[in-house]
C-alpha cells in the first residue's frame, strides 16, 4: 500500500512539473502573439548596447550645485532606473556636476521624464486665478477661455480630488483679486473685493515659517512686483515657467500643465517630502465599483499628514479663490481643487486626466523622493556593446563544454542513471530560459555577462544536487537495502542536505543582490534564479523519475549498466537461517544467495 502512494505521489510530482513547463510555454506565447514579447531574452548593455545621457544641473542666475545634490540626485535616478525594471543601467557622476545615464536598448520618452524630472510635488494655497493665455487686445483679455464644464465639481462630501473644479478654472474675474486686473470692470472689482481683502492676522505658516511672516493663505503675499509678474505671464510659451525660481518659503507664480491657467500660489504648506507612499490605479465610485478615473493615492508621513489637516481646516472657511489647495509637480500646478471639509487622515486622492502608465510612472518618482535639482538632457548618442556578441559566444561555449563534463561523468559514474541527471538539467535549463525570456517581457530584465556567469555556474549547483542523492541511494544500497527501499531512505537523508545547501546558495545570492553594484547584481539574480528552479527540478522531476525508475526490472534486478549493481557496489550479503543447514537473503535485500555457509 505504502508503495502504491509513493507510486502514485511521484507521478502527480512529474505531472505538476509538465504542467508548469506547459504554462511557462503558454505565457511566452501569448505574449509573444498578443503582446510585445521576444522568443529570446533580452540582454544588457554590455552586450547589446544602448544609450547614453548626459543630465545637465538646471541653474538659475548665480545658484550652484553642490557635490552632495548630485549626489543625492544620482541615488534617487538610480531607484527610478531600477524601479522600471531596467536591468543593467549604469548611473554615474561625471565632474562633479552632469549625471551620466547609460541604459540598454533605447529608452521611451517616459523612462526619460521618469529619469531627468524632478517629480517634486508640493502643496501651496492659491492666491489668484488668471488666464493663461495673454489675450491680444486688453478687451479680450475678460474673456476667459477655459470652459467651465471641462471636468465636474468633486462633491460637497469628498476629499480634495485633484480633478480641476469649475471654480478653480478662470471662468469668472472674481477668482482674481482686483490689484491683478490690468483693466477690471466695475462688476469684477465688486466681486473681487472680499476675496483681495488681506487677512486680518497673520499668523506662522504651516510651512514652519516664523512667526512673523504672513499666513500662507493670505494675500499680503501679492506684492506689485507679484502682480507684475503675473500679469506678464503667458503661459503659451513653452519657456513660460523655466527661470522661475520655486522657493517653497516663498509664492510662485505659475502655470498648470495644460498652459490654459496662472496661478499666483502661497509659500509650501506640505512639502513633497512628507510623502511616504504613493499608489496609482483606478478610483473606486461609492457604490464600491471602480470607475475608470485614473487616481494617484497619496499617503503622507505624520508631520505631514498633521500639516494636510491644519491648512485643510482653515482652507474650509475661506472664500474663492483662497479655499484651494495647489498640487505642483516640477513647479507646474497639477489641479487646485477646492475644500469642502476638513481632510485628517493625511491621505489625498489626484486625478487630472492621467493614463494609468503615466500615473504608475507618477506615483514610481513621487515614492522614491524628488531629485534637488531639476536637469536639462545636455546629449543624447547610441553607445556600442563593451563586450559584444563575440564575447557571448565565447561565454556560451564555455557553457557548453562544461555542460559537456557534467554529462560524460554522470554517464561514466552513474551509467544509465546518469540519464536522469543530463534529463534533469536540460529541463532545468529550459525552465531558466523561459523564466529569463518572460522576466524581460514583464519586467524589462536583461541579461548582462554577469548573469551568463551565474548561469554557467549554476551547472555544478544543479549536478550537485543530483550526487548527493544518488550517492545517497548507493550508500543504502551498500547496507542492503532493496532498491525501493534504498531510493526512499536515501531520498529523505538527501533532500535536507539538498535544502540546506540551496538555502545557503539563495541566501548568497539575496545578500550580494542588495549589497552588490549593478555590474554584479546580474550575477546574483541569475544565481538565486538557479537556486529557486534546481529545487523545483530537484523535488518534482529528478526524484520522482527516480522512484519510478526502480520499479523497472532494469533498476530493480541491479544490471551492471544501471549505475545501482550491488555486487559492484560492494552491498553487504545479509542472509537468514532457512533450515536444513541452508541460508537465504533476508526479504527485501537485494544480495545474493548463499547456501550452506553464512557470512
Amino acid at each position: 500500500m505504502a508503495q502504491t502512494s509513493a507510486h502514485t505521489a511521484a507521478r502527480r510530482a512529474l505531472l505538476a512539473m509538465v504542467l508548469i513547463t506547459v504554462a511557462l510555454l503558454g505565457l511566452l506565447t501569448g505574449a509573444h502573439q498578443w503582446g510585445d514579447a521576444r522568443w529570446t531574452p533580452k540582454l544588457g548593455l554590455d552586450l547589446e548596447g544602448g544609450t547614453q545621457m548626459i543630465l545637465e544641473p538646471r541653474l538659475t542666475g548665480a545658484s550652484t550645485v553642490s557635490a552632495e545634490q548630485i549626489d543625492q540626485a544620482r541615488d534617487i535616478i538610480v531607484q527610478r532606473v531600477d524601479a522600471g525594471g531596467i536591468s543593467g543601467a549604469e548611473v554615474t557622476t561625471q565632474g562633479g556636476r552632469n549625471i551620466v545615464v547609460s541604459i540598454p536598448g533605447t529608452p521611451t520618452e517616459s523612462t526619460l521624464n521618469a529619469i531627468r524630472r524632478s517629480s517634486q510635488m508640493q502643496f501651496r494655497p492659491v492666491l489668484a486665478i488668471a488666464d493663461g493665455v495673454l489675450a491680444p487686445t486688453p478687451t479680450d483679455s475678460a474673456s476667459p477661455t477655459v470652459d467651465p464644464s471641462a471636468s465636474p465639481a468633486p462633491s460637497t462630501t469628498e476629499a480634495p480630488v485633484v480633478s480641476p473644479a469649475p471654480e478653480a478654472s478662470p471662468t469668472a474675474q472674481s477668482a482674481i483679486p482686483g490689484a491683478l486686473m490690468d483693466t477690471p470692470t466695475p462688476a469684477a472689482t465688486d466681486s473681487a473685493s472680499p476675496a483681495a481683502t488681506p487677512s486680518p492676522s497673520p499668523s506662522a505658516s504651516a510651512s514652519g515659517s516664523n512667526s512673523s511672516a504672513p499666513d500662507p493663505t493670505s494675500l499680503e503675499w501679492v506684492t506689485p512686483e507679484l502682480q507684475t509678474l503675473f500679469a506678464a505671464l503667458n503661459c503659451a510659451d513653452p519657456g513660460a515657467v523655466d527661470s522661475l525660481i520655486d522657493d517653497p518659503a516663498k509664492p510662485l507664480v505659475t502655470c498648470d500643465q495644460t498652459g490654459a491657467v496662472k496661478y499666483i500660489l502661497g509659500p509650501v504648506v506640505v512639502p513633497g517630502s512628507e510623502i511616504q507612499d504613493a499608489a496609482a490605479g483606478y478610483q473606486a465610485l461609492p457604490s464600491g465599483q471602480m470607475s475608470n478615473i485614473v487616481e494617484i493615492q497619496l499617503t503622507l508621513k505624520s508631520t505631514g499628514a498633521k500639516e494636510y489637516a491644519d491648512i485643510s481646516r482653515k482652507m474650509v472657511s475661506l472664500s474663492e479663490p483662497q479655499n484651494q489647495l495647489a498640487a505642483t509637480l516640477d513647479s507646474k500646478v497639477i489641479v487646485a481643487p477646492r475644500f469642502n471639509e476638513a481632510i485628517l487622515d493625511g491621505r489625498a486622492s489626484i486625478t487630472g486626466g492621467f493614463t494609468i502608465e503615466t500615473a504608475r510612472d507618477l506615483a514610481q518618482q513621487l515614492k522614491f523622493g524628488a531629485l534637488p535639482i531639476s536637469f536639462d538632457l545636455q546629449t543624447r548618442e547610441e553607445i556600442s556593446p563593451t563586450l559584444g556578441s563575440e564575447q557571448l559566444r565565447y561565454g556560451l561555449l564555455a557553457g557548453l563544454a562544461g555542460l559537456l563534463l557534467v554529462f560524460l561523468y554522470s554517464l561514466a559514474q552513474y551509467r544509465v542513471l546518469g540519464l536522469v541527471t543530463v534529463a534533469s538539467i536540460v529541463f532545468a535549463g529550459l525552465l531558466t530560459y523561459l523564466a529569463i525570456t518572460i522576466l524581460g517581457w514583464s519586467h524589462n530584465y536583461r541579461l548582462d555577462m554577469a548573469g551568463v556567469t551565474g548561469l554557467i555556474i549554476a551547472i555544478g549547483f544543479t549536478a550537485d544536487s543530483f550526487i548527493v542523492y544518488f550517492e545517497r541511494i548507493r550508500d543504502e544500497l551498500r547496507s542492503g537495502r532493496s532498491l525501493e527501499s534504498a531510493v526512499a531512505t536515501g531520498w529523505n537523508r538527501a533532500k535536507r542536505t539538498i535544502l540546506a545547501a540551496d538555502g545557503v546558495n539563495f541566501l548568497a545570492a539575496v545578500v550580494l543582490y542588495l549589497l552588490a553594484s549593478s555590474g554584479v547584481r546580474g550575477f546574483a539574480f541569475t544565481l538565486g534564479l538557479t537556486t529557486l528552479i534546481d529545487l523545483l527540478v530537484t523535488f518534482l522531476f529528478s526524484h520522482p523519475l527516480v522512484a519510478l525508475l526502480a520499479r523497472r526490472k532494469f533498476f530493480r534486478d541491479g544490471h551492471p549498466w544501471s549505475g545501482l549493481d550491488p555486487t559492484k557496489l560492494g552491498a553487504q550479503k545479509r542472509t537468514s537461517y532457512a533450515g536444513r543447514g541452508r541460508f537465504v537473503p533476508n526479504p527485501g535485500r537485494a544480495v545474493a544467495t548463499s547456501e550452506g555457509s553464512a557470512s
